[in-house]
């Protein structure tokens, strides 16, 4: 299948379950009262289900802080952030699964100077362009999806997730943290 085609696909599955998570109320699912209730409703489910619901809300462009502040303020800054750091790494290994699934290599694939210049820096250090790129934009769907589709392998991306994501999910748990404890919301 051509690259454009790959892309078109792409987008009609996530316009498409933009849509079906629109109609049928999911997205209103993603405010911060109803994910800390559900972090709160069972020690084990809660979690799970929190985690299924960030892994689906990074595919319909929920951004992650969302999720973030939801588990500090139900948790704390500590057990909060470590349960999204698990979320977000599950989330972002989740849309790269269905992603390349649904697109392969398609950015690679794409005569264009500009994507294969962007590429090209991504190849000469995959790793550390990863890394870097997780602590500006943490799990923003977009570049998981461009992730996904640019070719790097998905130990790289792992491994690149893992490490990058720490540092700014400790700054934005202490950033929560310390706006709950100005505006008075007990955690």
């Amino acid at each position: 299948m051509r690259s454009s085609h790959r892309l078109l696909l792409v987008i009609l599955f996530l316009l498409g379950l933009f849509v079906l998570f629109e109609a049928l109320g999911i997205r209103a699912q993603f405010s911060l009262e109803a994910l800390q209730a559900l972090i709160l409703m069972h020690p084990v489910v809660g979690l799970l289900l929190f985690t299924l619901l960030f892994a689906l809300g990074n595919l319909i462009q929920i951004p992650g802080w969302v999720f973030l502040a939801a588990s500090v303020l139900a948790l704390g800054r500590l057990y909060g952030g470590i349960a999204t750091y698990v979320a977000a790494c599950v989330s972002c290994i989740f849309t790269f699964i269905t992603i390349r699934y649904l697109g392969g290599n398609a950015l690679r694939e794409l005569d264009n100077r500009l994507a294969q210049r962007l590429l090209g820096g991504l190849d000469r250090r995959p790793l550390a362009s990863i890394i870097v790129l997780r602590m500006l934009f943490q799990t923003v769907p977009a570049l998981n999806y461009a992730l996904a589709l640019s070719g790097v392998r998905f130990r790289t991306y792992l491994l690149g997730t893992l490490l990058g994501l720490p540092l700014p999910i400790a700054l934005y748990c202490v950033f929560f943290d310390y706006l709950a404890m100005l505006l008075n919301i007990a955690h």
